[in-house]
């Protein structure tokens, strides 16, 4: 096949549709480890799993989303995947059970050679393309992270981590303590405490937390007025627009920002509520990413009583619960580690070029999507301030056009090269939380210059990917040697 996609999640349905409606002479096929597509929104099955993003941003440019909730739920979230995949045949060009290990490359034949594990038994598949489009996300699917807690076998009750939510897990009546302060321990706590006695999100230190309306108002105005797809692409434009507006805002005036979104909680919280401790973080807006929660669900659920948030450290777990370095101790029948996720890159790929392993994590990524001295590979990573479609949307956009130049020229091959030595470089993922921090020796570098660098931001990305020349002095084309 001329392009191999790997995984079947958000990212590699929107690569799909791209390449075959702007690259309808190359042939694709879809490698997706898991037996479902959906990638994120099949995988996580715990309670209340929600997007942190409204739909129109997240959503596809070319597949407009006509639900009324502009901040949806995984299933439905799945099922507009599903339906898009359908709705372009794509879902005839995935091949399931297959995990894709290693892909080795020739320069005398200017192809990979891409291995798959069949389902876990350990025989082997060969794939023979030209381009290999890794769209399998940034964390691994085996494993999420969770600290070493002292005490953790003593404890009598049951723990879990949200990425391995089963339908077995009990907790309508019972004492839920939910360990963490990011998306997943806001999304669970309003959820769980519908059902159980009662749910505490046990937080080291606060989060940023900001509200947002379930369904979006001028959505619903416009849709009565004009056609549907010019209301989901106004509407998702304003939403890019009001989202880059909020980013810069936080940084050049962090304090205002801060003041602005505490207030906004004080006013969702009742009267005398202690917002400084626990919705007061100690580093700047949009250091980390920021939680959202739609029609202040989180807040409601704690006014009624039914949860709360505890901030403090953990010394040990006991026989009934969490001891706290305060010394209280919280007693639960079940505890939740929304801990956080364990990243990996293009999906813990073995990468070998003529004969020698390569490491990504030692490249600059160009144009945030391809690496330095890795030929005929590119990478779909979303925005880390926002919706990670739009730029997925931006990277399946640039990769189509390489491919039709590179047929135009009579290319087989392109490589990224560093041919400015005043490039320095610089950590590729610039958020300071604690995912981040523990897996940014994993990932690629940024250069402090274009075409290495990141701008998260849309706008800027679409002046200076979407509308650029292919043609680049960091872009080495060639042919194959025989």
């Amino acid at each position: 096949m001329d392009v191999l996609i790997v995984g079947a999640g958000i990212s590699g349905i929107g690569a799909a549709h791209h390449l075959q409606k702007k690259c309808p002479n190359r042939t694709f096929t879809i490698l997706e480890r898991r037996e479902n597509m959906g990638g994120t929104w099949d995988l996580f099955r715990y309670p209340g799993i929600r997007s942190d993003s409204d739909m129109y941003t997240l959503g596809y440019s070319f597949y407009p989303w006509r639900a009324p909730k502009s901040i949806a739920d995984g299933p439905s979230i799945l099922e507009y995947v599903q339906d898009t995949a359908r709705e372009f045949g794509i879902d005839e060009k995935i091949q399931y059970g297959l995990h894709v290990k290693r892909a080795s490359w020739c320069s005398e034949t200017s192809r990979w050679t891409v291995e798959a594990e069949v389902d876990g038994s350990g025989e082997v598949r060969r794939f023979d393309c030209s381009f290999l489009f890794m769209c399998s996300g940034y964390y691994n699917y085996d494993a999420g992270y969770t600290p070493e807690f002292e005490g953790l076998a003593d404890y009598e009750g049951r723990v879990v981590h949200p990425q391995f939510w089963t339908p077995d897990i009990e907790y309508r009546g019972k004492r839920v303590v939910v360990i963490g302060s990011g998306a997943t321990a806001v999304t669970l706590v309003p959820e769980l405490a519908k059902q159980a006695e009662h749910v505490t999100m046990l937080q080291r230190s606060p989060t940023y937390v900001i509200s947002a309306p379930g369904s979006d108002p001028m959505a619903a105005w416009l849709r009565e007025r004009v056609p549907a797809n010019l209301a989901y692409h106004l509407v998702r434009w304003k939403n890019i627009l009001l989202g880059i507006a909020l980013f810069n805002y936080c940084k050049r005036k962090p304090e205002a920002a801060k003041r602005l979104i505490l207030k906004a909680v004080e006013k969702h919280l009742s009267p005398g509520y202690d917002v400084k401790t626990h919705f007061n973080p100690r580093y700047n807006p949009w250091d980390q990413r920021m939680c959202l929660v739609p029609d202040a669900d989180l807040f409601e659920s704690i006014n009624s009583g039914k949860s709360s948030v505890v901030t403090d450290r953990i010394e040990s777990f006991t026989k009934k619960g969490i001891r706290l370095q305060s010394g209280t101790e919280l007693e639960a029948d079940l505890v939740v580690t929304a801990t956080g996720l364990d990243l990996q890159l293009v999906g813990g790929l073995e990468v070998i070029v003529d004969g020698e392993r390569v490491d990504p994590a030692q490249s600059l990524t160009y144009k945030s999507m391809m690496f330095s001295d890795i030929p005929n590979l590119a990478l779909s990573f979303g925005y880390t301030n926002a919706s990670w479609t739009l730029k997925c949307d931006i990277t399946c956009d640039y990769v189509t056009r390489l491919l039709n130049y590179m047929q135009k020229k009579g290319y087989t091959e392109c490589r990224p090269r560093v041919v400015d030595n005043d490039v320095e470089v610089e950590s590729m993922l610039n958020l300071s939380s604690g995912y981040i921090q523990r897996s940014a020796d994993r990932f690629p570098k940024q250069g402090t210059k274009a075409p290495w660098r990141l701008y998260q931001n849309y706008v800027l990305d679409k002046l200076t990917i979407a509308l650029s020349r292919i043609q680049d002095p960091s872009l080495e084309f060639g042919r194959p040697r025989r």
